[in-house]
């Protein structure tokens, strides 16, 4: 994929999941509660459910991250209905100069598209709607010129073959999960053009072994998977935004040589969802 170079605020670049993030767009949990559970995380907070002071003061320290990293941060408005829109990155997906609107599954999430479709409209951004059964960015993992695809409760393998012929000049690998975690980014995630987290036992054997081929995999245990440990942010640069409580994970990747910026996040991590599953990026640029 040819990389971009207008420089205008107007277009959307992004090409894997590590290079330096210049523009994300996000929604802060104003609404944020747990109704109907759809993950093992949520049915555990189920009865505690959300602080919404806790989650808003933490995404916002969050977002004060981003922004000193030199993000450009975009929130979009919030509704009162809308109690998931903190995981922007259902919505939709950039992959090299194509913003696609994704086609959520859940029909009380569909109005988030609209909002997102709005700004994209009022700032001129072009984008390509996805008029097919359900996929959802969070089952969209961009590694240059491979594109993997999480097969789960929320992307189906008829989408994925559809979203394939919009596509060229990349591999496509469909990854098939366990379908009781959600989503290909709560069970892995490159964090370099070499090395990537993975949760093992949420992946189908043979597409583990595909992977293998291309990634050294930091493997995580049940109870870090638990904790979101695969759902970090890559901002670029080797800085690697995670949750303070995933210590081992961060040692890890400390002695690899990544540069490990530790954010609470455990108020949103209630319903499913970290760092990755809350940022929309539409502009990521190598260094």
């Amino acid at each position: 994929m040819k990389q971009i170079t207008n420089k205008s605020k107007s277009f959307v670049q992004c090409f894997n999941e590590y290079d330096e993030l210049k523009q994300v767009i996000v929604v802060p949990p104003t609404h944020m509660r747990i109704t109907e559970v759809i993950n093992t995380t949520q049915r555990h907070y189920l009865s505690e459910n959300i602080n919404i002071d806790k989650a808003l003061q933490q995404h916002q320290f969050f977002v004060q991250t981003l922004i000193k990293e030199g993000a450009e941060v975009i929130p979009l408005e919030t509704e009162k209905e809308l109690n998931e829109q903190v995981f922007t990155r259902d919505i939709g997906f950039t992959i090299g100069d194509t913003l696609f609107l994704a086609s959520l599954k859940s029909e009380i999430r569909k109005p988030e598209l609209k909002i997102l479709q709005s700004w994209l409209d009022n700032r001129g951004v072009s984008y390509t709607p996805l008029q097919t059964s359900s996929i959802e960015g969070g089952d969209v993992i961009l590694d240059n010129d491979r594109i993997w695809l999480g097969v789960s409760d929320r992307t189906s393998s008829a989408a994925i073959h559809q979203l394939k012929g919009l596509l060229t000049g990349v591999e496509v690998h469909m990854i098939p999960i366990d379908k009781s975690l959600l989503h290909l980014d709560c069970v892995f995630n490159p964090i370099s053009k070499n090395t990537a987290l993975i949760y093992s036992k949420g992946i189908d054997p043979s597409a583990k072994e595909e992977i293998q081929k291309h990634f050294e995999l930091i493997d995580l245990e049940e109870e870090e998977q638990f904790r979101l440990a695969t759902n970090v942010l890559s901002i670029g640069n080797n800085k690697i935004i995670s949750l303070p409580e995933n210590k081992r994970v961060n040692e890890e990747l400390t002695k690899r040589g990544y540069k490990v910026i530790e954010v609470p996040f455990s108020e949103i991590i209630k319903s499913g969802g970290s760092f990755r599953c809350c940022t929309l990026p539409t502009i990521r640029q190598s260094s």
